[in-house]
């Protein structure tokens, strides 16, 4: 009886969150025009339920507790706006105006909570989906080369590299929907059609974020709709066989909702000149052929309008297409011979897998919970024999385990504090039979706190800090302060973040012997972390149709890792005499190199009306690195792969007649020369493209079309092989792309 007794009373208390009482339903326009807008997000107060609305503009959502609930509508290109709704109502009409800026957009990584652009303390730039759209653009890679002024890429034959303020990718967090990305692969495994926006934080954020993000966070939104259906496809096409094609499906079906996409990307060889830097004739592409896979899925459990819980899991691989039969000049005895180019391919496999839980416990206090894994291989696949291996051998160049488990939660302390709080555990793994580890391990408990202050005379500030304690390197804090000050358009910001980077597995343990340089690489368990402290000032200015920012920043980093010859005596003390009589080197990882950065960067947008609107970006960038020599005197040079000059421009129009809407953009990136401390500098350039999309809404179904030229002016760099390529563009290409929705 005791037992049926409580069993009632569980039910009881049950029924009220287990059972919706109120839908909404209604329809979202344009104020000017009154046509119908399809994708807006809705979201509920103190609730984590939304939805997003369909071809036609109209919205339902279901499971509403009984009572008084506010809506908040938010699309890119227009001003949010909010509605509230007194128990249940259907034929809701929200008229959303246009916008001349997306300041009102909210983001999530400068902070950790939702805020908008305009009132984060902490400065973000946001790369919208309708501006990855409008420059037509199929790759991560491409959309954050050409739409900000600040990162550069660059590409050799193990792979591509990215680089922020003048920072490489090592230094770089590389976020999708705030969970860390582990492996090499980390960008070029995004679905681009099913990004909603790309948030960019420029600086240091490891009080909030952990190891790695001295450089700066670049996190990666995508676009989870909430149609009853939502199936879309995009196909890319231009020369040398570069192709993208993804296919997104989801539904809703009550509390249950299902996300599936997969891409397929893939591109052929090409060389701009096919002489090395020796005057030889050479089979070496300037761009390798290859193709990826890439399957995400993600399902949610809506149990109530305050608790939800997801699995979610991403299979990706991808594999070079190397010349099978391409041949190279290499010198040998004196003279040069004809050897192969290549002996084998380069395959990457990535697997993750999590699941987690949020509960909005009331309108003051907010729990996320989530346990993930990233899981990264990198092979080498032989074709042809090479030493001791032949055609058909798998050799592991490296496997990456990834886990984290974190709990978070969010707590209003009145009306102006907004703390967060959380703790997190990390455990990574690496293996690799080309760098000679078996099984490596290292573990990180951090625990971290932030606190949002709305102070008087129209401060707010930001203070947070993040203690570790890590297996190898024991404990360690880093502390960040923003402060911003807002007079009506303008924004004012000054902030200071202390970042860290412990080192990786491989730098602590790899060995590898070099047969080609004749050189020994031995691992050094005695590294320290990475340190930096990062200074800024931001100032945004917001008027009508225009917007203009400006950030001045420093970043000065110590204890860096890299490469130091070891002396006869260490060599002795370290055993490695048998190896000193074997190679002309031997060198050890060690904390040798110091850098700081100091740069400028400016952006402003222009809304010049009837359908006219243009933008850009400069950014300025001095940077020093300075390497530690055997007499004890430093090196100095700028950063490898930094460039001082960087800019974008862009402009567009745009016009509707009623289903039909035309956008046409013209988009130029500029580059001034890149610095590499093994082949001098790459020479400037620049690269313009043009747009246009031809968008046609049929209600339920949206065909959007898309025809342009990459490359107007074919600027390439066909220079011989070997060199310090400042572009791989094959030059001038046409291209053509399709777009499909279906939304009901």
């Amino acid at each position: 009886m005791k037992t049926n007794y409580l069993l009632a009373a569980i039910l009881c208390c049950l029924t009220p969150l287990l059972h919706a009482q109120t839908a909404l339903s209604g329809k979202v326009v344009s104020a000017d025009t009154n046509e119908p807008l399809a994708g807006v997000n809705i979201r509920v107060d103190n609730s984590l339920t939304g939805c997003t609305t369909n071809g036609k503009g109209e919205f339902t959502i279901d499971n509403l507790p009984d009572g008084q609930h506010t809506l908040r509508f938010s699309y890119i290109g227009f001003t949010p706006k909010k509605y509230t709704a007194d128990g249940q109502e259907e034929n809701i009409l929200v008229k959303l105006e246009e916008s001349y800026s997306n300041l009102s957009q909210v983001v999530v990584t400068g902070t950790g909570t939702h805020r908008r652009m305009t009132d984060s303390p902490v400065p973000v730039s946001v790369i919208t989906a309708k501006e990855i759209g409008s420059a037509n653009v199929s790759t991560l890679e491409e959309a954050l080369v050409k739409l900000t002024p600040n990162i550069s890429s660059y590409t050799n034959g193990m792979g591509t590299t990215m680089s922020l303020n003048g920072i490489n990718e090592d230094y770089i967090l590389i976020l999708e929907n705030g969970r860390r990305l582990a492996g090499e692969d980390r960008y070029t495994r995004i679905n681009v059609a099913n990004i909603k926006r790309i948030e960019i934080l420029n600086g240091a954020a490891s009080a909030l974020y952990g190891s790695d993000a001295i450089g700066g966070v670049i996190n990666i939104i995508t676009d989870d709709a909430r149609n009853t259906v939502n199936v879309s496809s995009y196909t890319h096409y231009s020369g040398e066989g570069r192709l993208t094609e993804s296919v997104n499906a989801d539904v809703n079906a009550g509390k249950f909702a299902s996300y599936t996409s997969y891409q397929r990307r893939q591109a052929g060889s090409w060389q701009n000149n096919n002489i090395d830097e020796n005057g030889y004739e050479t089979g070496r592409p300037t761009s390798v052929g290859f193709y990826s896979n890439t399957v995400n899925q993600r399902f949610v459990f809506n149990a109530t309008d305050k608790l939800s819980f997801y699995a979610r899991g991403t299979y990706y691989d991808n594999k070079t297409r190397r010349p099978q039969d391409a041949t190279y000049y290499a010198k040998s005895k004196g003279q040069f011979v004809q050897k192969d180019a290549y002996t084998y391919n380069l395959k990457h496999e990535t697997y993750t897998y999590g699941a987690g839980m949020k509960y909005m416990i009331n309108r003051s206090a907010y729990i996320d919970a989530e346990f993930y894994s990233d899981n990264y291989s990198s092979d080498y696949m032989y074709f042809k024999k090479s030493g001791n291996y032949l055609p058909g051998d798998r050799v592991t160049r490296k496997q990456v385990r990834y886990y984290n488990g974190n709990i978070k939660g969010i707590f209003r302390l009145g009306s102006r504090n907004k703390l967060s709080a959380g703790v997190e555990y990390v455990n990574e793994g690496l293996e690799s039979e080309s760098d000679n580890i078996d099984s490596r391990h290292m573990y990180t408990l951090a625990f971290y706190a932030q606190d949002e202050i709305k102070l008087p005379l129209n401060l707010q500030a930001v203070l947070g800090i993040r203690y570790i304690y890590n297996e190898n390197f024991k404990n360690y804090a880093t502390p960040n302060v923003s402060l911003m000050y807002k007079l009506g358009g303008l924004n004012l910001r000054a902030a200071y973040a202390a970042g860290f980077r412990t080192p990786t597995l491989s730098q602590l343990y790899a060995t590898d012997e070099s047969k080609t340089s004749n050189r020994y690489t031995t691992g050094n368990v005695g590294l320290k972390p990475e340190k930096n402290n990062f200074y800024s000032l931001n100032a945004e200015y917001n008027y009508r149709r225009l917007s203009v920012s400006v950030t001045g920043f420093i970043n000065d980093i110590r204890d860096m890792i890299n490469y130091r010859t070891l002396s006869d005596q260490e060599i002795h003390d370290m055993g490695l005499d048998d190896k000193h009589a074997t190679f002309d080197e031997i060198r050890q990882r060690d904390n040798v190199d110091k850098a700081k950065t100091k740069g400028l960067s400016l952006n402003a947008s222009l809304n010049l009306g009837a359908g006219f609107r243009a933008g850009g970006g400069y950014t300025y960038m001095n940077t020093e690195a300075k390497q530690l020599q055997a007499d004890g005197s430093y090196k100095v040079s700028p950063i490898d792969k930094s460039i001082r000059h960087m800019g974008n421009i862009n402009g567009q129009w745009e016009h509707t007649w009623s289903f039909y809407r035309l956008n046409v953009n013209v988009h130029g990136h500029l580059q001034g020369e890149r610095y590499s401390q093994t082949y001098g500098y790459a020479p400037k350039f620049q690269q313009w493209d043009l747009n246009t999309r031809h968008t046609f809404n049929l209600q339920s179904v949206v065909l959007e079309p898309g025809v342009g030229i990459e490359n107007i002016f074919n600027k390439k760099d066909d220079r011989p092989w070997n060199n310090n390529f400042s572009t791989l563009s094959p030059g001038r290409s046409v291209y053509v792309s399709l777009s499909v929705r279906f939304k009901k």
